[in-house]
């Protein structure tokens, strides 16, 4: 499974295309406020069932009509999860206005197998701690608990089980989703999930790599690109790495002695 660990973050508003089509903004320019949450209740939660004069729907926090629940389903090794990999999934999560983003960091991912990757425990923990603070992140352990080597087409016939009724947005590296032919089962991904894939502004796809029409959008997001690989080296040679990562994964790093 290709699972992006160098996702940009964002400050300003993203950019959306579709594969075969030109690009095309996206009126997102000021980020949301969040709303109140009593409780620690998902964001998912707060969406709710009703009759918007057309037939029972669900209308999202943002006041949106949706005849099903969107969930944005965000893969990755997360060695370590950092600033970019949550800018990313909160600038998907409000252009496509989706309830809930479930983190899902990869058991034994197939890409990675010749190189070390920290114990999928301490990468679920990391994941847990850096999502705590945003209602609308969920994590999940279904790829770490998973006996055998990650693949995306498993992460996400076991999302599709759990929600079977929702859409589901599946969101990664546009590097990754150029390299899709070579997924396991891949033509049966795009009957389970939208694909969105993060990348720079003014990022191409490289040369002769075609993408179903319709089916994976590409999303620019401008900013500063951060990567795990660059904090793992930082953390190695006693470099900070405060503001590239969320505090408590810089205190977790600390505490557990990763990257030494």
């Amino acid at each position: 499974m290709s699972r992006e660990d160098d996702v940009p973050s964002a400050m300003s508003s993203p950019h959306v295309r579709t594969s075969g089509e030109a690009p095309s903004a996206v009126t997102a320019s000021a980020t949301p406020m969040m709303p109140m949450i009593e409780g620690g209740r998902r964001m998912s939660e707060l969406s709710i069932e009703a009759d918007d004069g057309h037939g029972r729907r669900r209308r999202s926090v943002r006041g949106h009509w949706h005849d099903r629940l969107r969930i944005g389903i965000m893969g990755g090794t997360f060695d370590p999860i950092h600033n970019g990999h949550l800018v990313a999934a909160s600038e998907v999560a409000w252009v496509y206005d989706l309830d809930e983003v479930i983190f899902v960091p990869t058991g034994r991912p197939v890409f990675k197998l010749d190189k070390k990757v920290t114990n999928a425990e301490d990468r679920y923990l990391m994941t847990v701690i850096a999502t705590a603070s945003n209602p609308k992140f969920t994590v999940s352990r279904v790829d770490i608990d998973r006996p055998g080597v990650t693949y995306t087409i498993d992460t996400l016939r076991d999302i599709h089980a759990q929600y079977p009724d929702a859409d589901l947005f599946f969101i990664t590296g546009a590097d990754a989703v150029a390299e899709i032919a070579r997924w396991k089962d891949a033509a049966s991904m795009w009957e389970l999930a939208h694909f969105v894939a993060v990348t720079r502004p003014g990022y191409s796809s490289p040369e002769g790599s075609v993408l179903p029409a319709g089916r994976v959008d590409v999303l620019e997001i401008p900013a500063l690109a951060i990567s795990s690989t660059d904090v793992r080296r930082r953390a190695e040679h006693d470099e900070p790495v405060w503001y590239l990562v969320p505090d408590g994964v810089v205190q977790y790093i600390a505490k557990h002695g990763l990257y030494r």
